[in-house]
């Protein structure tokens, strides 16, 4: 599905130059959960940018679904990621205006959705998704767990190729980050493609695979044992 040459990211500021990402080599199939690690600063955020195509990188290939998309202009990686790609963030990003069902039906309404398809998608989402009851709720009156499982939602709602979620859990107690990483793991044996960055042992092993960076490079890679096809 993800397939990534030699690819580099370098930021510059004035005579200073950061390199973020130093020829990274990746592969993820169609239904694998992929695991990322690294310190602080090693690059996985930035990786995951690039991987979303919210950033270009700076040089070698990046190929999604066998079309090379590194140089794509900041049009066509908006338009790619609203057809292809869900996401989940640390901080929840909902929209607090916004009731629950407001929030899932956004992306929907990018997209052009009839009114009629998106009640029915985002009802059968939000009950899925155990929060169904909540629909009429604004995220303030939402626990943590609850705000991410509307966040997971609104990820799902246009039925992307892959979610990439940046530290899902990061804001969470560790009963709700539980919640979380056993729902993304049944979406994930359900055949929903995911790569997540944490800093977390072991909701990394969740995955089947971990990746770990150092320094803008793989260091190296883990098999957690559990791929589902």
């Amino acid at each position: 599905m993800i397939r990534t040459e030699k690819l580099s990211k370098v930021f510059r500021a004035e005579e200073i130059e950061t390199t973020a990402l130093n020829q990274i080599d990746l592969d993820i199939k169609e239904g694998e959960f992929v695991s990322i690690m690294g310190p602080s600063g090693c690059g996985k955020s930035t990786l995951m940018n690039v991987l979303g195509l919210l950033d270009n990188p700076t040089t070698g290939k990046y190929h999604f679904l066998d079309e090379e998309v590194s140089g794509y202009s900041e049009q066509q990686r908006a338009d790619f990621r609203k057809q292809n790609i869900g996401f989940v963030f640390q901080s929840f990003n909902l929209i607090d205006e916004l009731t629950v069902y407001e929030n899932v039906e956004l992306p929907l309404l990018y997209l052009g959705v009839p009114g009629a398809e998106r009640k029915e998608r985002v009802t059968a989402m939000l009950e899925r998704m155990g929060v169904g009851h909540r629909h009429s709720h604004y995220p303030q009156q939402l626990s943590g767990g609850q705000q991410q499982r509307v966040a997971v939602s609104r990820a799902l709602i246009t039925n992307p190729k892959i979610v990439l979620a940046d530290e899902p859990t990061g804001n969470l107690d560790s009963q709700h980050g539980d919640e979380v990483m056993n729902l993304l793991k049944d979406l994930n044996q359900q055949g929903t493609t995911i790569v997540m960055v944490t800093h977390s042992p072991a909701y990394a092993a969740y995955g089947n695979r971990t990746v770990n960076l150092f320094d803008g490079k793989v260091a190296d890679e883990t098999l957690n044992g559990n791929f589902h096809v």
